[in-house]
């Protein structure tokens, strides 16, 4: 059997594990959710969250896919022969928000493209994006009007997306991920920050700061508020789909798992708020000089792919440095979606290749020929403006948050969370103390199982035939993928 690769540097590690859980979610989602629960006085409850869910389960998961040398399928192995299924199902989710993210960086490289031809003077966009991405997107009178078409902008680029993946993840942790890493993370960081500081110089910077910080205590009791946060840190930081378990399984023996953990779980929360300063800045430079208001781009793509290309537009009149800047904004876009996607496509690779006698390189190019069919389907019309946003909403809302739940419960069961933190505490600068158990055991799990219940009470009463076939069929099709997998023998003679 292969010796196991493992990361050559504590730094690249963390840049990977960093990148992985920064993504173009980032961007827009954890701004809003500030923004409409409460504000300022949203940070109380995500700086709970961060401590009580975020860093234990980051930990929870170095560890276990260091003691075991394995990724999700390995793991829950370990608990109980049963419990390889679940983590069949936690890879399965990378797969399939893979083909609908890709799409979306597919769009990031798009529009460097354009503003490639923008800097040339060949075409000026920039003062009508909106224009540009309704030509990329198109549009469908719904979920089932696949004669409306498909993107061959998106179709074209998503080749370059998924040939991205396949470069960096076949060439393996050291080779591939480690390296690629060490590029992108501190480039994205680098550049995010640049982007932010010139947010704050924007006229009208002040107004959408206002919006963002000013904090209504009178929502702090909330439990929506809390649910918010909770979900904002659980499904920001990449937990509970295979990804941190994977990454851990490469950390060698004497390297401190607590340390890095809280290192993982703090970038990405100041990522998050790095995000919320530019959006809401940039906003308020829109809202003050358009006379337009905050929910005018809405809460997603439009965030990066309208109201950003229309503040760059503003910072200079020079034709050039305009397109310069977008393009090295939407490289910021595209380097946030491929850091994230690799690690996405590594989750399944890592669980996949610890029980089966298959080479990387072979799994990688099949994963990845599969992905880019998936992708190519929410490049249809109907795919991105519909299809996309049930899956994303089934697979995030009762997929993520139901693993997240069952998680921490099966290893405090069937591993032992003590044992979990004394071998977490070995090589450990900074010792967790007895309330990793208590948070792992009782905390996390009551707050995800608010959040999991609250989600599907919502989701039962907004059910409708679309939700039905896209949510609860792509919701079904992981499940018996799983299943398939799970009952292939276990080949101990491996690859890897």
């Amino acid at each position: 059997m292969a010796k196991r690769e493992l990361w050559n540097s504590r730094k690249g590690f963390i840049y990977a594990a960093v990148g992985a859980a920064i993504g173009l979610g980032n961007l827009w989602r954890f701004p809003f959710q500030a923004y409409k629960n409460g504000g300022g006085a949203f940070f109380l409850p995500y700086i709970v969250a961060i401590f009580t869910c975020g860093v234990p389960l980051m930990i929870l998961e170095y560890q276990l896919g260091r003691n075991v040398r394995g990724g999700s399928t390995k793991a829950f192995r370990t608990l109980g022969k049963k419990f390889e299924w679940f983590g069949w199902v936690q890879i399965m989710i990378p797969i399939i928000v893979m083909m609908f993210y890709c799409t979306i960086i597919s769009v990031s490289v798009v529009f460097m493209v354009y503003s490639l031809a923008h800097a040339a003077n060949i075409i000026n966009w920039m003062d009508n994006p909106g224009q540009l991405m309704g030509i990329i997107v198109g549009s469908a009178n719904g979920p089932f009007d696949f004669a409306a078409g498909i993107s061959k902008y998106m179709l074209g680029f998503i080749v370059i997306v998924w040939l991205g993946n396949w470069i960096v993840v076949r060439k393996g942790i050291s080779k591939g991920i480690e390296k690629a890493s060490k590029l992108f993370t501190p480039l994205l960081m680098i550049l995010m920050v640049v982007f932010m500081f010139n947010s704050l110089r924007l006229n009208g910077a002040a107004i959408g700061l206002n919006e963002l910080f000013t904090p209504r205590f009178e929502k702090i009791l909330n439990p929506s508020i809390w649910v918010a946060a909770y979900a904002q840190v659980f499904f920001s930081t990449t937990l509970a789909v295979g990804v941190m378990i994977a990454y851990g399984s490469y950390i060698p023996d004497k390297w401190d798992i607590v340390n890095s953990s809280f290192i993982t779980v703090l970038s990405n929360a100041s990522f998050d708020i790095i995000a919320g300063i530019t959006v809401f800045s940039t906003l308020g430079y829109l809202v003050n000089n358009l006379g337009v208001d905050f929910n005018s781009f809405g809460n997603g793509a439009g965030i990066a792919f309208i109201a950003f290309p229309i503040a760059i537009s503003t910072i200079t009149s020079n034709t050039v440095l305009q397109g310069i800047i977008g393009i090295v904004f939407f490289l910021c876009l595209f380097v946030a979606g491929l850091s994230s996607s690799i690690s996405m496509l590594e989750s399944f690779t890592t669980g996949a290749l610890d029980k089966f006698n298959i080479k990387r390189e072979k799994l990688v190019t099949i994963i990845s020929a599969v992905g880019l069919i998936g992708s190519a389907c929410f490049s249809t019309y109907a795919g991105f403006n519909y299809i996309l946003d049930i899956v994303d909403a089934h697979v995030g809302n009762y997929i993520i948050a139901s693993l997240g739940l069952i998680e921490p419960i099966l290893v405090c069961k069937y591993y032992g969370i003590d044992k979990i933190r004394m071998e977490a505490n070995r090589y450990s600068d900074f010792k967790i103390g007895k309330w990793f158990d208590f948070l792992l055991k009782y905390v996390t799990p009551t707050l995800l199982g608010i959040t999991v219940v609250s989600n599907f009470v919502k989701g039962i009463k907004e059910v409708n035939f679309s939700g039905l076939i896209y949510g609860w069929g792509t919701v079904a099709a992981m499940l018996i993928c799983a299943t398939i997998f799970y009952k292939k023998n276990w080949k101990m003679d491996r690859n890897n």
